[in-house]
């Protein structure tokens, strides 16, 4: 009888054959397979490869985030009004970590007509980054840092940030490169305002073009920026958005730190302190 659906044709040799072959063909039944497996070499290699794709695509995929405090929720309703923010308040209370949420799930929907989430800080307390070693690229990337960490945890994968940039789902970028740019299609995330004189802030917002909606997030009282006069352009930025209809101005208390309870009464102490 020939060999069976499911057998497994091998060579085997043999020292004592008198064959004139050097090697003849066994057929041996191996334990796990059965008769009734039809499925060809091709269609297995689709199946792993789908299930492959498949498991890609379910491990890419941005976690659901719920509102902590009463001013993270507030947070939430007024970015789903459609609304800029300007959030402003303590460290430690969620401001960047949300905001970046946020951006990416309406960027990553199908009905989003965003493409893209762009991250702009200053360089304070070095502001004149052409001094650093290295290209434009290595100058940033220390203050790239903190958004990696947010998006690989918000993609629990320590590569998310790096898929994003690999599908220019996401742009970094400091003030010290903004003159000539607009910002098409875009949610642009505006970062350690504190750190940005007003003529930053102001070349920041002048970036926008079609389609583009903005957060700004900070805590004045955190300031590096030395010059009264610059301190003073930053309040005065802040009373402009809250006078503007198509900005929700939201104010994060001591009771929204949403860090360790160690951290959380450092974060009070130093504030109170005024250091």
């Amino acid at each position: 009888m020939g060999p069976q659906e499911g057998d497994l044709t091998i060579k085997s040799f043999s020292k004592n054959s008198n064959s004139t072959q050097k090697g003849a063909s066994v057929t041996r039944r191996l334990p796990f397979s059965h008769k009734g497996d039809t499925m060809s070499k091709k269609n297995r290699k689709q199946l792993r490869q789908e299930k492959q794709n498949n498991q890609q695509q379910r491990a890419f995929e941005l976690r659901r985030v719920s509102p902590l405090t009463t001013n993270q929720q507030k947070t939430f309703d007024a970015y789903h009004r459609d609304m800029n923010l300007m959030l402003h308040g303590y460290a430690g209370t969620g401001k960047s970590y949300i905001s970046l949420y946020l951006a990416l799930n309406q960027v990553l929907s199908e009905q989003s007509y965003y493409d893209k989430v762009i991250v702009v800080r200053s360089v304070v307390p070095s502001r004149d980054i052409g001094f650093l070693p290295g290209s434009i690229k290595d100058k940033i990337k220390v203050y790239e840092e903190p958004y990696k960490e947010i998006c690989d945890d918000l993609f629990g994968r320590g590569d998310g940030y790096d898929i994003l940039k690999m599908k220019n789902m996401i742009h970094f970028t400091t003030t010290s490169f903004l003159r000539g740019l607009t910002f098409n299609n875009a949610i642009v995330v505006v970062d350690e305002l504190q750190n940005m004189t007003f003529g930053e802030l102001d070349t920041v917002m002048t970036r926008l073009g079609d389609r583009s909606r903005i957060i700004f997030c900070g805590d004045f009282r955190q300031t590096d920026l030395t010059h009264e006069r610059d301190k003073s352009g930053l309040l005065d930025f802040i009373n402009i958005t809250k006078r503007m209809n198509r900005f929700e101005y939201i104010e994060f208390e001591k009771q929204d730190i949403v860090r360790s309870g160690l951290v959380k009464d450092y974060i009070i102490k130093r504030t109170e302190l005024g250091i």
